[in-house]
């Protein structure tokens, strides 16, 4: 394939759900000449309480229609299938595109901020229980010493508009003021829906710990990625896709929480 066409190709990026379309907005701000073409296993969320196994199933079958849909770079925009499905992904789709997840340019982040200092992670059970930011932060030999907390609340308040209230507030409070996150210098919102509420977390800490935005880390990463490897696009030539396995209105509605504003949902029955 011509290197012109193949840097027209969209950049296909998937999530349990919507909550990637922070990570997908951050790119579109940052790449505005990059088509995104999105899918939100709405079907199955949250992977955040599912196998391994089960995720991998969802991950190779989303990637299959990526693919297939000819995404030059396949980002997986959800901690848990980062943690649960990458390496796989990576096997699966082989030289047909790049694979590409949301942990690892943390973890660079991380180590090139945070030697010797201590940190925090909050994200689900599933990205915790995983242990791969430990792991990953570890072979760092930086002298890094994190503290986890699963915050499994979180994501389904985000997803039912109840942030930037006192419900939120008062859950927000519970989950920091557990006390493994009590001396940190940094915080990673490990999962994709915090960015959200990044606001009400930098208050919570009142400027003592430092937010770490995997949003804009990633979109960061893909810009430099992409230059790389000689594949971003020279202008926006086709719209954003949207995709959904399970269609509700409240989805529609909540992707202006997440991607800033409306977007036009499709319905793709992955599973039927």
């Amino acid at each position: 394939m011509a290197e012109t066409e193949r840097k027209k190709q969209p950049i296909g990026i998937f999530d349990s759900g919507i909550g990637g379309l922070t990570v997908a907005h951050a790119i579109t701000e940052l790449l505005p000449h990059e088509q995104i073409l999105y899918f939100g296993d709405t079907a199955h969320l949250p992977y955040g309480d599912k196998s391994t196994a089960a995720i991998q199933a969802y991950a190779v079958k989303i990637c299959d229609l990526l693919v297939r849909q000819k995404c030059k770079v396949i980002l997986i925009a959800c901690n848990s299938a980062s943690a649960a499905a990458y390496d796989l992904v990576r096997e699966y789709v082989g030289s047909k595109a790049k694979a590409l997840n949301v942990i690892d340019p943390v973890i660079a982040y991380v180590g090139e901020h945070y030697p010797n200092q201590t940190i925090g992670l909050i994200g689900t059970k599933q990205t915790v229980n995983s242990n791969v930011y430990r792991k990953k932060i570890d072979d760092l030999n930086q002298n890094i010493t994190l503290h986890s907390v699963a915050t499994p609340l979180l994501a389904a308040m985000i997803e039912e508009g109840f942030f930037n209230n006192n419900i939120s507030e008062s859950i927000i409070q519970a989950y920091l003021s557990d006390a493994s996150l009590q001396d940190i210098e940094a915080l990673i919102l490990g999962c994709t829906h915090y960015p959200l509420i990044k606001n009400q977390i930098s208050n919570y800490y009142q400027g003592r710990v430092e937010i770490v935005d995997a949003s804009q880390i990633v979109a960061q990463h893909v810009k430099t990625f992409l230059e790389k490897e000689n594949l971003a696009a020279e202008a926006l030539t086709k719209d954003h896709t949207f995709y959904v396995s399970d269609f509700t209105r409240s989805f529609e509605a909540s992707t202006r929480i997440f991607f800033g504003r409306e977007v036009q949902l499709e319905h793709y029955p992955l599973w039927e």
